[in-house]
């Protein structure tokens, strides 16, 4: 992975270098040009941001098997052996399969495998990262044969130690330890509104922002050329706290806004007139 890592920051460094010096172009021309620079840019940066930490875990299937289906999109995948799963999807010079995106529909048994519904998975192992080195690893087993190897801990346990980590004061995404409750409101169905309800500190700004994330990976309708994604927070200090979130999750797209950027403030309307009742 590290070997690839390196490639493909040199890859794209190159082919950004050409786009910035190649002619701007008119029109749509330059509005695509402008388009896929910025598209390069935001994946350089998390691939520099993350570098092996962009690894979250992998799993193995009950069959000895990689436990998915094949529809993570990657080439020259032979369905032997654990797959891992990333912030973002890469492969080596051969097109073969190193990391899953986490969004794509193979990686969905890594968040949401429980014990009551293994998804095919014998066992499921999620990692800590410090500074480019594997501090701390969580095994999480499904079935007897899983067990061989690894301690039989339950599906909780890469949360619970989460809860230990140092306060910071920019919100942390919990892709490392995202639940298969919280996985189910991610990965929802993107038509009509979807209410995440729940009292403070129950995570749901934490989901809703992984949510973002995933719906511009999946939703047709905010491709390159479609929509995007506006995210309104109550107030400023808000929306700093959680600046970190969808960077980390390979997204840096997403407009951000307050209530009072849509509505201009003190904007004068006037009074409703009001109708008298007859006596």
């Amino acid at each position: 992975m590290a070997e690839s890592l390196g490639r493909s920051v040199a890859e794209l460094s190159g082919r950004l270098d050409a786009l910035r010096k190649a002619p701007g172009g008119i029109g749509r021309e330059a509005m695509e040009r402008d388009a896929e620079i910025h598209r390069l840019t935001a994946r350089l940066r998390t691939l520099r941001r993350f570098g092996l930490d962009l690894c979250l875990g992998r799993m193995v299937g009950a069959d000895g098997t990689d436990g998915t289906d094949g529809t993570d999109g990657a080439n020259g995948a032979d369905g032997a052996g654990p797959v891992y799963v990333g912030r973002l999807g890469l492969t080596d010079d051969t097109r073969r399969r190193l990391l899953v995106d986490w969004r794509s529909p193979a990686a969905e048994p890594f968040f949401a495998a429980t014990h009551a519904d293994p998804m095919g998975l014998a066992s499921r192992r999620r990692y800590r990262w410090t500074g480019g080195r594997i501090t701390d690893y969580w095994d999480e087993v499904f079935t007897a044969e899983g067990l061989e190897g690894h301690a039989a801990l339950d599906d909780q346990s890469a949360f619970v130690a989460s809860l230990g980590g140092e306060r910071s004061p920019r919100m942390r995404d919990v892709l490392g330890t995202i639940q298969a409750d919280q996985n189910a409101v991610v990965r929802a169905g993107s038509k009509g509104a979807l209410v995440v309800d729940g009292g403070p500190g129950t995570g749901k700004t934490v989901v809703a922002l992984h949510r973002s994330a995933y719906l511009l990976h999946a939703d047709p309708r905010l491709g390159r050329r479609g929509g995007g994604v506006l995210f309104v927070g109550p107030h400023r200090p808000y929306l700093d706290y959680v600046s970190d979130v969808l960077p980390g999750l390979g997204e840096d797209g997403v407009r951000t806004c307050v209530l009072r950027d849509l509505v201009a403030e003190g904007r004068r309307r006037r009074p409703r007139p009001t109708r008298r009742r007859p006596p």
